[in-house]
């Protein structure tokens, strides 16, 4: 994997073009499932397929490959995926930052009108001043999360690779 992983983005994304078809590389996909040997939890709905890590080395933070082929011209197959935390995972901090951010518009209409009608704003004012350092936390958390799971990424990377049955320098990564 490219530098690009280590990038600022929670949810690094991919896209690129593959000479082979979409059913041949889905296939690829769904024997892999079948195999005993395979440790990796795989799930394939239509063109979606979903690669988790090995239960036994599975914890919270471990990220997951979401990935679509779509056919394209001729022979070709857009592949585009995502690596990004387990959907709870997702979903728990998105709940967390709207809270947070649902929080502070309500301790700021608190603070103004208490400031308008002169009254102590002490509290609403704390609450302000606390809230977008407890988001800030949260942001920090999340990044921890990410290098947490950064090596259990690569795993799935080369698991993806090898699945696709390409050689990594065919994997051109772009953001998108």
């Amino acid at each position: 994997m490219n530098k690009e992983g280590s990038d600022i983005y929670l949810k690094p994304r991919f896209r690129f073009e593959i000479n082979k078809e979409k059913e041949q590389l889905i296939e690829n996909f769904k024997i892999l499932k079948k195999d005993p040997n395979c440790n990796y939890p795989i799930k394939v709905v239509d063109n979606h397929i979903i690669v988790d890590i090995p239960h036994e080395s599975n914890h919270f933070w471990s990220p997951q490959l979401h990935f679509e082929i779509i056919d394209g011209e001729e022979k070709l197959s857009l592949v585009k995926g995502i690596f990004g935390p387990k959907p709870n995972v997702w979903t728990m901090f998105m709940f967390i930052h709207f809270a947070v951010a649902f929080a502070f518009t309500v301790f700021f209409i608190i603070f103004y009108t208490e400031w308008s009608l002169d009254k102590d704003y002490t509290i609403s004012l704390s609450f302000m001043i606390g809230l977008p350092i407890l988001w800030c936390v949260l942001y920090i958390l999340g990044q921890l999360g990410k290098r947490t799971g950064r090596s259990q990424m690569i795993e799935l990377y080369q698991f993806f690779i090898k699945g696709m049955n390409i050689r990594s320098s065919e994997f051109n990564y772009q953001k998108g």
